[in-house]
C-alpha cells in the first residue's frame, strides 16, 4: 500500500511539474519580431520598414531619422518622441492580428506621405 501511495504521489508530482513547465516551455519557441524603420529615406517625408507583416504579439520597432527634419514613429497607439535627425529610438508594441497603420505625427508628415500599413498576421 506505502508503494502505491510513493507511485502516485511520484505521478502527481510528474503531472503538477509538466502542467507548469510545457507552457512556459511554449513561450520559449517565439521570438519577438523587430522591424527596423528608417524615417526621411529614400525621401524627407517616408518611411521605409524591413518588413512588410509581422506576426501578432511584442514588435520591437527600431527607427532611426536619417532625413533633415524631426520626426517621429506611431504604431498600435503608441509612439516614439521626436527623433532628431541622425537619432534612433526604440518603441515595443503588442499588436493583434489584422493591419496596424503607423505614421509620423509631426503636423503635414502624414499628409506628405509618412504614413502606410503593416500587415500583422
Amino acid at each position: 500500500m506505502i508503494k502505491f501511495r510513493v507511485a502516485l504521489l511520484g505521478v502527481a508530482v510528474s503531472v503538477a511539474v509538466l502542467a507548469w513547465t510545457v507552457p512556459a516551455m511554449a513561450h520559449q519557441g517565439r521570438v519577438a519580431a523587430t522591424v527596423t524603420v528608417t524615417a526621411g529615406s529614400p525621401a524627407e517625408f517616408k518611411f521605409k520598414l524591413s518588413a512588410a507583416s509581422v506576426a501578432a504579439g511584442v514588435v520591437t520597432f527600431k527607427v532611426t531619422n536619417k532625413g533633415k527634419l524631426a520626426h517621429d514613429f506611431q504604431i498600435g497607439g503608441r509612439k516614439t518622441p521626436l527623433i532628431n535627425p541622425g537619432k534612433s529610438n526604440t518603441l515595443r508594441v503588442t499588436l493583434k492580428k489584422g493591419s496596424a497603420a503607423y505614421m509620423c505625427t509631426v503636423p503635414g508628415h502624414a499628409a506628405a506621405g509618412m504614413k502606410g500599413t503593416l500587415k500583422v498576421t
